[in-house]
């Protein structure tokens, strides 16, 4: 049986201004300079996925437009579909304020790797729990209809963390002890009704 397999990129660094503060699901834009300087690790994903593949992105800009300078890298570009369920965590009545202010807001206490607890839920928004509850479905789901193709979605952080603790059986609390990279690739493939990690965090290679 040809595995399902699945490419999941995490979207170019955000601007500065939105770096201050929790921007969830907040629909920022990514980083016009990081834009420029990250150029290798675009001809890198445009040479590294695979050709013809089926592309998803979510709605919010910052993945279509890392989707974007990944075709002017040198991707055939492909038609996209967005795929809602795999944005970013919403962090509710927390999305834009401060990392300090938040600490005035928790009820419990924060992750090691995180800023809040790995069951917290905000007010107004979601645990990694629900996120992980509305990513590991998709998965199947995709995998299901899309059996035996190339599927590379450009999601977040949170989803891509998700999707990781999905194919893992990982709870909240392991899940938040990945770290998941800008601009770099997670690869999953299913097989039958099992999944198969094949990488996390894959980079382009540093300049000699």
């Amino acid at each position: 049986m040809t595995p399902t397999r699945f490419f999941l990129i995490r979207h170019a660094i955000v601007e500065p201004s939105a770096r201050l503060v929790l921007y969830g699901d907040m629909d920022v834009s990514i980083c016009a300079l990081a834009l420029a300087q990250d150029s290798a690790a675009y001809r890198w994903l445009a040479q590294r996925l695979p050709a013809g593949a089926r592309w998803f992105h979510t709605p919010l800009s910052r993945t279509r437009a890392t989707a974007e300078a990944i075709f002017a890298a040198g991707y055939a570009a492909p038609v996209m579909s967005v795929e809602p369920r795999f944005a970013e965590q919403h962090l509710g009545q927390w999305q834009g304020i401060t990392h300090e202010a938040l600490t005035e807001l928790l009820n419990d206490p924060p992750h090691p790797f995180w800023p809040h607890g790995a069951l917290e839920r905000p007010p107004g928004g979601e645990s990694l729990q629900d996120v992980i509850d509305r990513v590991g479905p998709t998965l199947e789901e995709l995998a299901e209809a899309l059996e035996g193709q190339d599927v590379v979605i450009v999601a977040h952080g949170g989803s891509i963390r998700a999707a990781l603790a999905h194919a893992l059986r990982l709870d909240p609390h392991q899940a938040f002890q990945l770290s998941v990279k800008n601009l770099s690739l997670t690869r999953l493939e299913k097989h039958g009704a099992d999944w198969r990690i094949a990488s996390v965090n894959e980079e382009a290679p540093a300049a000699a």
